[in-house]
């Protein structure tokens, strides 16, 4: 008859005493809790977040450009160098452009040495012209008054002319009388010789007394004397009427003189006054003055070249437009870069944000501003929060180079993804981002 031994227990049913085996069903039941409170946790917020991880930082870098064709003199920043708004990072070759903006220089100085010499001349001639119509006005008062006083000088000339007249009338009658005194005079002295001869004889005879003889000599002298004078008066009227015609006709020379003195009086007041036309033409300021306002347009033209000029020569400098870093640089010194040519790449330091591809089956609660959640890949554990800033209004595959085009009765849905932009609230300076780095994000939809 066999034997029947006991059966033997394992090693592991040996040693798990009642004590142990209530320690594993304490921490079973402690870790189904665990397990059961985060699972509720997780799918509690798998309710209310939309989660993807098609998500990556973005930023918008900035390409630096020449905005003029020169040799690069200097590079003074190089790959990954970070750098500030407004620092210098390329110095081109300005020999040139510092050459053009002397020239503009002295070109916008001789276009102002033109303009005030012509403002000059404007001035110069408008004074000059008024001293010309002061001048000219009295010229043309006094040729007036000339005219005036030569008009009454030959009006008094013709009053003269007839003075000289009736004096030569008068002298003619004078002289006409005269001369019909004359042969009374002669017969007078006649008559007193005949008695004078007469009364000798008688007195030679005694017939007569020697006091008759004495009168009759008498008569006869004073016949004779009134016949000298009577000759006498013919002879002075005879000269007055010839100095009364001499009289008269240099009265009417003197008149004929006078009323060309008239007209050459009113010559000279016409003169005066086409002086006074000439100086006082306002084409002469005009004319003046449109090469003034000529020289004044050159110079707006030579400010506008020295300004053109000035900004060519600050277009050697290339400065850095914004905060942030250098990325891809495509420069070396001494090479000649076109313009608009990329030279190098700025990448920004902090408007930094993340580029996340939903499906089109979560944007159907999501809009701007909502929470977002961020995991960043390079940063295990570090939690950043953000918000949706703007949804793009298309889906990726319109914004590529060439979209799908689906044939009619050859369709095939394809689930869609659109771009959403998320802000960071507050970046951790202790943990830097870059463009490019994954990561996830996650939507408060609810």
């Amino acid at each position: 008859m066999e034997t029947t031994h006991p059966p033997i227990a394992s090693a592991g049913e040996r040693s798990l005493s009642p004590a142990r085996r209530t320690v594993l069903i304490v921490v079973g039941v402690i870790a189904a809790v665990i397990v059961l409170i985060f699972g509720i946790k997780y799918f509690s917020y798998s309710l209310t977040h939309e989660t993807t991880d098609d998500a990556q930082i973005d930023a918008d870098q900035v390409d630096v450009t020449s905005k003029i064709s020169e040799r690069v003199d200097r590079l003074l920043v190089d790959t990954n160098q970070q750098v500030k708004r407004g620092q210098l990072l390329i110095q081109l070759d300005d020999r040139d452009e510092r050459e053009r903006v002397l020239q503009a220089q002295a070109n916008r100085d001789a276009m102002l040495a033109q303009a005030r010499a012509a403002e000059a001349n404007v001035t110069l001639i408008r004074d000059t012209q008024n001293a010309q119509n002061q001048e000219n006005a009295g010229a043309i008062d006094q040729a007036q008054a000339q005219v005036q006083s030569a008009s009454a000088n030959a009006e008094s000339a013709q009053q003269q002319i007839a003075v000289a007249q009736a004096g030569v009338t008068a002298a003619n009658a004078q002289l006409a009388a005269a001369k019909d005194a004359l042969p009374g005079a002669h017969q007078n002295l006649l008559k007193a010789q005949a008695d004078l001869n007469r009364m000798q004889s008688l007195a030679r005879t005694g017939d007569v007394s020697q006091s008759q003889v004495d009168a009759a000599r008498a008569e006869y002298e004073a016949a004779v004397s009134t016949y000298a004078q009577a000759q006498a008066n013919v002879v002075a009227a005879s000269a007055q009427f010839s100095s009364a015609q001499e009289k008269l006709t240099a009265q009417r020379y003197s008149t004929s003189g006078t009323q060309a003195t008239i007209g050459q009086q009113e010559g000279t007041l016409t003169t005066a006054q086409g002086h006074l036309a000439e100086s006082s033409s306002p084409s002469r300021v005009s004319a003046q003055q449109a090469q003034a306002d000529a020289a004044g347009a050159q110079i707006a033209t030579a400010v506008a070249q020295l300004k053109t000029a000035q900004d060519q020569l600050s277009y050697t400098q290339i400065r850095s437009p914004i905060d942030g870093y250098i990325g891809a640089k495509n420069v070396e010194a001494g090479k000649t870069v076109a313009a608009g040519e990329s030279l190098m790449t700025v990448v920004p330091a902090k408007q930094i944000y993340v580029t996340s591809n939903f499906k089109e089956t979560q944007l159907g609660k999501m809009h701007a501003g909502q929470q977002v959640d961020i995991g960043v890949d390079a940063y295990k554990g570090v939690k950043f929060t953000g918000h949706v800033q703007t949804i793009s209004p298309a889906s990726q595959n319109r914004f590529s180079l060439v979209p799908a085009q689906n044939a009619t009765g050859n369709f095939v849905k394809v689930t869609q993804r659109v771009p959403v932009r998320i802000i960071f609230d507050n970046p951790d300076p202790a943990y830097p981002l870059r463009p490019g780095m994954s990561v996830e994000t996650s939507v408060k939809v609810k």
